[in-house]
């Protein structure tokens, strides 16, 4: 859930981390705090996936003209690609969880600096910090992957 994401429910009710003068990087207060960020969003997602499936039930006709069948078919492909991508962004986020549970989340994975807190509350799964990121970015740009 995304700080960007204003859409949703969850981030109505998304509350900033606020540290205290000195308090140590991802304390238990912290990692308390993206646990909970992680769980709700993976509740949101959870219960897209339930709305999609009974979208999925309830519209599921089968129309003579062929040009609607075609326009919905093409609506639950959009729709099943998005759920696809949440899919794999639901694996993320327990691959995210367990990291918090091994006492190994909020440290970039290339230079092992902190990756702060506000960007992981705009991005709870970031396993890299800005700068390694940018990095990884214009390498991938630069290869043409």
């Amino acid at each position: 859930m995304p700080v960007a994401d204003n859409n949703t429910e969850a981030s109505k009710t998304f509350t900033p981390y606020e540290p205290a003068a000195g308090e140590e990087y991802m304390n238990e207060q912290q990692l308390a705090h993206f646990r909970q960020l992680l769980l709700d969003w993976k509740q949101e997602l959870m219960e897209e996936v339930d709305r999609t499936v009974r979208h999925l039930q309830e519209e599921a006709n089968n129309y003579a003209d062929p040009a609607d069948r075609a326009t919905q078919e093409e609506g639950f492909n959009l729709e099943l690609r998005t759920r696809d991508r949440e899919r794999k962004l639901l694996k993320k986020i327990n691959e995210t969880i367990e990291r918090i549970d091994d006492d190994d989340y909020g440290f970039c994975e290339a230079c092992g600096i902190e990756i702060g807190i506000r960007r992981l509350e705009a991005r709870p799964t970031a396993t890299l910090c800005v700068d390694c990121k940018t990095l990884d970015e214009l390498k991938e740009k630069q290869l043409g992957s």
